[in-house]
């Protein structure tokens, strides 16, 4: 059923690096996996498989309940993540998804993969590319304003550009968690390469950016046996934080983020905002990396996956898969729910739906990059005499963080600031 279920006997109390193997000449280097699986509080395969009814429709309240108090456990980490991503509808039968799940495996992804060799054809071969497959002085065709070969022209530029993204992919693919034994595999590595590939073939909007496209996907790739089961995961997890990975000449998107921690940090914590902007980092640019791959390289790869869970189930919106298959985003609006339909909310988000809130940027990660700071301040405010200083201070917290505690100081922050912008509004 599942690929770790051959090692789930002797593992079932779970030493969680031996579901996700590290190589031994890395194991010194890796930041230390400090999340073990507890009874009662993490969602294990047979309380989630007691969670659906007799049709398959999914008790959500009570899965995102477990998940919050204690994450999920590693033999069902994929197939739950595809609920918390909204891939499917926890109100949907058992046949309805396999119905969905056929039609995005053969219609669409499938579909998308067969165009994508005709153009490259080592995809699919269990290989990959590291180097360039378009000259530098190769240009897109230019139409010269001929109207009957517009849509000619336009696929040959689409597929040039895209060429000129898959050597680089490639060459992103292998520094990707080379420390776990799962990517000494050259065929799971092309499979990674493979999924890049075919999002920046499908998203031409934001292509592919090489900011950490790669670190999200990388977890799919290992926890989804179907690869296009592993694509959509990793489609819906990109809907999340697409925005961060555009950019344009001036500016990249994870910016309007980055301007929502400084409006928190302002109102939280002024002193310590004071003193950053003093030193010119108001604009928080060392938290760059931690919005865009969400703290990824900040914790082992066990504990991300933990930190990652916990968050997608404290800002569970449960019509996000309506809202995904309509194209629209889902947005907060003041209503007056009733507390079954409450539950059905993460505790992040249903504090949000409460109040009414609508500015939809200003997701947990925010928040948490707001609670490392605090846990830093006086550190920061005393040692901090500069920018390099600050990156400094805020690089030595890779491998220290605990995630459950950054978890709980970021809804601190988050209760501390709508309490604090309430009375200033």
């Amino acid at each position: 059923m599942h690929m770790f279920k051959s090692i789930r006997s002797n593992k079932a109390n779970g030493d969680m690096e031996s579901y996700f193997p590290v190589r031994p000449d890395c194991q010194e280097h890796v930041p230390k996996t400090r999340f073990k699986p507890k009874v009662g509080k993490t969602l294990s395969e047979r309380r989630w498989n007691a969670a659906f009814q007799k049709d398959g429709r999914l008790d959500i309240a009570g899965v995102l309940r477990r998940i919050q108090r204690g994450g999920i456990h590693p033999v069902i980490k994929g197939a739950v993540w595809e609920f918390l991503l909204g891939c499917y509808d926890p109100n949907s039968t058992s046949e309805e998804r396999d119905n969905l799940r056929k039609k995005r495996r053969w219609e669409q992804y499938n579909s998308w993969k067969e165009q994508c060799k005709t153009i490259v054809p080592i995809i699919g071969t269990g290989k990959f590319v590291t180097t360039p497959l378009v000259s530098e002085d190769e240009e897109p065709p230019d139409n010269n304003g001929i109207d009957e070969s517009v849509s000619d022209a336009e696929l040959d530029k689409k597929e040039i550009q895209w060429k000129r993204s898959l050597h680089q992919i490639g060459l992103d693919v292998v520094r990707t968690d080379r420390a776990l034994v799962y990517y000494e595999n050259e065929v799971n590595q092309a499979k990674l390469w493979d999924l890049l590939a075919i999002y920046t073939w499908v998203d031409e909007d934001i292509g592919y950016v090489q900011a950490g496209m790669n670190d999200i996907c990388s977890p799919m790739v290992i926890l989804l046996k179907d690869e296009a089961d592993a694509f959509w995961c990793f489609e819906h997890a990109m809907r999340r934080v697409r925005e961060n990975f555009r950019s344009n000449a001036t500016s990249m998107g994870v910016q309007s983020q980055l301007g929502i921690l400084s409006q928190v940090m302002r109102t939280v914590d002024p002193k310590l905002h004071q003193h950053l902007e003093g030193l010119d980092g108001g604009e928080y640019l060392f938290a760059i990396r931690m919005l865009m791959v969400l703290f990824r390289r900040e914790f082992s790869f066990v504990d991300a996956l933990y930190l990652w869970e916990v968050m997608w189930a404290m800002e569970y919106n449960p019509n996000m898969f309506a809202d995904y298959a309509s194209n629209d985003s889902h947005e907060v609006v003041a209503t007056k729910l009733s507390k079954k339909v409450l539950l059905q909310y993460g505790k992040y988000e249903r504090k949000n739906v409460k109040i009414g809130r609508t500015d939809q940027k200003s997701l947990l990660a925010v928040f948490l990059v707001a609670g490392v700071l605090e846990t830093k301040n006086k550190k920061l405010l005393n040692e901090a005499k500069g920018l390099d200083d600050v990156a400094q201070i805020m690089g030595d917290i890779t491998g220290s963080l605990d995630a459950k505690k950054a978890l709980t100081e970021a809804l601190k922050i988050h209760k501390k600031y709508l309490s604090k912008a309430s009375i200033t509004s």
